[in-house]
């Protein structure tokens, strides 16, 4: 069975009200288990926070066992835990290495992040990383989202022009970094 396998990579995902000290709490638990982390994300969603992370699991360690001892802990109280072997290559692709970083930001709009991610595409430009949040501000809220994005060399200028240009359009303010 799958979900038996005594080494390799696995999936760890965590859905629960969002507290202090979960990524303590869940980082120091797989620590003590001998489980090494590679890529991970965190994020407050509202109350909520969601926390996954692909992991190197020790000899003699089952994906079922992670997911049992995580469930027990006090600070996963309540939390929806899911632990799977993770079947795909955990190193990064060419289309992972972000050459930009784009921040879009102003009022919230219905589709907005469909209508910017499509301008990705269009240009063969990967999204790594997504963040989108509403934040006060003193008019009351302000959306941000950031992308960090691997675009073609040869294609990055008229990508990024497009994206301020549609931001500008929209009455949003767009910044872009080279990384």
């Amino acid at each position: 069975m799958a979900t038996e396998s005594t080494t390799g990579l696995a999936l760890v995902s965590t859905f629960c009200p969002d507290r202090v000290g979960l990524v303590s709490g869940i980082t120091s638990h797989l620590f003590e288990q001998g489980i090494n982390l590679r890529d991970a994300t965190f994020a407050s969603l509202g109350t909520g926070a969601e926390f996954s992370a692909v992991c190197e699991l020790p000899a003699g360690l089952t994906v079922a066992e992670v997911q049992a001892s995580l469930s027990s802990l006090p600070v996963l109280s309540g939390a929806e835990v899911k632990v799977t072997p993770f079947a795909f290559d955990p190193q990064p692709g060419p289309q992972a290495m972000v050459t930009h970083r784009v921040e879009v930001s102003g009022g919230d709009q219905p589709g907005l992040v469909a209508r910017l991610s499509e301008i990705f595409t269009q240009f063969d430009a990967n999204i790594v990383r997504l963040d989108a949040q509403t934040l006060p501000d003193r008019a009351g809220e302000r959306y941000v989202l950031r992308f960090s994005v691997s675009i073609p060399a040869e294609r990055a200028e008229i990508c990024l022009s497009a994206v301020a240009n549609t931001a500008e359009t929209l009455g949003l303010i767009c910044r872009t970094e080279e990384v």
